[in-house]
């Protein structure tokens, strides 16, 4: 296993510039998931460190050493792909071994490995079998078999499971998160798809124009965000922003007529001199039976159910905003939001940064 540098890495392509200036440490034995949206440039970080693309300028390093000039195979590293690539004229025990058989490693490692790796993977009854006779799922665990028999100090994921049918993408998410942390190697793995980084990773790495634009545990990534970006592209519903029109008895909520008290909004957020818009996840705008915390007046336009949630939207100007109904019963229209006071954040409308309040400080 290694723990991988990447420091001021940049890799530019003409006058666009791909990855620009990153820089991250995954410890040795982490699943680190980069995740954002297409084009922003973590397929190309991750084939930088696969040795599959050059770096314009920076380095990468595995345990301290740099192997910038190190060609894939001298890196160690495996790789799977979105769409995986068996050999259709091998079966899958031949598949799996295949790797070692190409370095000449010894008959006898090889039945170890293959031992080894068929156990973890639970694929005892699939050897004789050829990959068009397999389900989706079953092939990519075949493919993750075959990557990890030659113990990589690396193993690099792009993409793997969203070429796999969502019944089956469900249970192979589970199965993966399971396989990694009983292989304990260093894992990057690439998506777009946050359900898969919050379920997987240890650390999330949030990219966006080419740029890391924070790194979290899944928890802090979606209860901390560091920017408006992080706030709306994690969550499903994203988080909802508005901005602060200061007045005399408060903030008035964008274009609308509702009123959030002073007293809500911590003191180095109520003096700045710069334009503030304030983040809320819908799990804070809740319509309830009885008081709330902060309270405001505004009409509510739809309520919803989604399995056992409900939900309900409302309008702020010309925006749209989503809470979620948790009346006992959904009973009626209901003009009345309450507002978990905790759940505030609060953002610098000219740059999108999060401003660190006093009690966040603290």
């Amino acid at each position: 296993m290694a723990k991988v540098e990447l420091k001021n890495l940049s890799i530019e392509f003409g006058a666009f510039k791909a990855v620009d200036d990153v820089n991250l440490t995954v410890a040795d034995g982490e699943f680190a998931v980069y995740l954002g949206p297409s084009g922003c440039g973590k397929t190309t970080t991750l084939r930088a460190v696969a040795g599959l693309q050059e770096a314009t300028s920076g380095d990468i390093l595995f345990d301290g050493q740099k192997v910038n000039d190190l060609s894939p195979s001298a890196r160690n590293i495996a790789m799977v792909f979105q769409f995986v690539s068996l050999y259709p004229n091998l079966n899958i025990r031949e598949n799996i071994i295949f790797p070692l058989k190409a370095r000449g490693v010894a008959k006898a490692e090889i039945a170890r490995k293959l031992d080894w790796v068929v156990d973890i993977f639970k694929l005892g009854g699939e050897l004789k079998r050829y990959p068009s006779a397999l389900p989706p799922g079953t092939t990519q665990k075949v493919a993750l078999a075959r990557a990890v028999v030659r113990d990589p100090a690396v193993l690099l994921l792009d993409e793997p499971l969203s070429a796999i049918d969502e019944q089956f993408r469900e249970e192979m998410r589970w199965e993966l998160g399971h396989l990694q942390r009983e292989l304990g190697v260093t894992t990057i793995y690439v998506t777009h798809d946050q359900r898969e980084a919050m379920s997987l990773a240890d650390r999330i790495v949030l990219m966006n124009d080419s740029k890391i634009v924070q790194v979290a545990d899944p928890q802090s990534m979606f209860f901390e965000p560091n920017s408006e970006f992080s706030g709306q592209f994690i969550g499903s519903p994203s988080m909802n922003f508005v901005d602060l029109i200061p007045m005399g008895t408060g903030f008035r909520l964008g274009d609308s007529q509702a009123i959030l008290p002073a007293e809500a909004v911590p003191e180095n957020v109520r003096t700045s001199k710069q334009p503030i818009r304030m983040g809320v996840r819908p799990r804070d705008l809740q319509l309830i039976d009885g008081a709330a915390p902060i309270e405001i007046e505004l009409p509510v336009e739809d309520v919803f159910s989604v399995g056992r949630e409900r939900f309900f939207t409302f309008k702020i100007g010309d925006g749209i905003a989503q809470g979620v109904d948790v009346r006992a019963e959904a009973h009626g229209p209901a003009n009345s939001i309450g507002i978990r006071p905790e759940g505030l954040k609060f953002f610098d409308a000219q740059t999108g940064h999060r401003i660190v309040t006093h009690e966040a400080a603290a």
